[in-house]
């Protein structure tokens, strides 16, 4: 396991797990077996560690995500119906609305092999608007600060999570070994 991150300032991760999964045939990717284990059971047991606390973004089975004993919130309403599947910004408006950290850090659930050291790789890179995956923003360090810029962001029915991440002045971090960040987005890809 990953030892405690070594930061100044507190820091909430966020498990996004809020996606329609289309090219999962429409499956809960979180709920996915990766290795006899669910996805979002790897990415809690990673993430954990790094962080001061932990939030769960899940659009469906919302029963399923809670016997974790985590906080699960779901995307804010930008439609007339409830999920919208906005994308990955929505579900990260809703981990700034309810963190209570200065910062956050965002991983998505279908990334199981990603860094036991993901937070301290983009606190030490961070400016002022965090820090992000330059190959893969979801994995991402916001202030918490951000929250009213990205409110306006999907309000002009803007979506780019890297036109965001730029506009708020992250810095975009090269990741070491590639092969870390693979998404699982295809029954194919589970198989790999």
């Amino acid at each position: 396991m990953a030892s405690p991150i070594p930061t100044t300032e507190p820091v909430t991760g966020l498990l996004l797990c809020g996606g329609a999964g289309r090219r999962m045939g429409g499956a809960d990717k979180g709920l996915i077996s990766f290795h006899g284990r669910l996805l979002i059971d790897i990415a809690i047991d990673r993430l954990s560690p790094q962080v001061n606390a932990l939030i769960i973004n899940a659009n469906r089975n919302r029963a399923q995500y809670l016997q974790r004993g985590l906080p699960v919130i779901t995307d804010p309403v930008f439609g007339e119906h409830a999920p919208s599947y906005e994308g990955p910004l929505a579900g990260i408006l809703a981990g700034l609305q309810a963190a209570d950290t200065p910062w956050m850090v965002t991983v998505p659930c279908d990334c199981p092999l990603f860094p036991l050291d993901i937070v301290s790789q983009l606190w030490a890179c961070r400016s002022a608007g965090g820090a992000y995956i330059a190959e893969h923003p979801t994995f991402a360090l916001v202030p918490i600060a951000s929250r009213t810029h990205l409110e306006h962001f999907l309000q002009h029915g803007k979506r780019k999570l890297g036109l965001w991440l730029a506009e708020i002045g992250a810095a975009a971090v090269v990741a070491c070994d590639e092969t870390a960040f693979r998404n699982l987005n295809t029954p194919e890809d589970l198989e790999a």
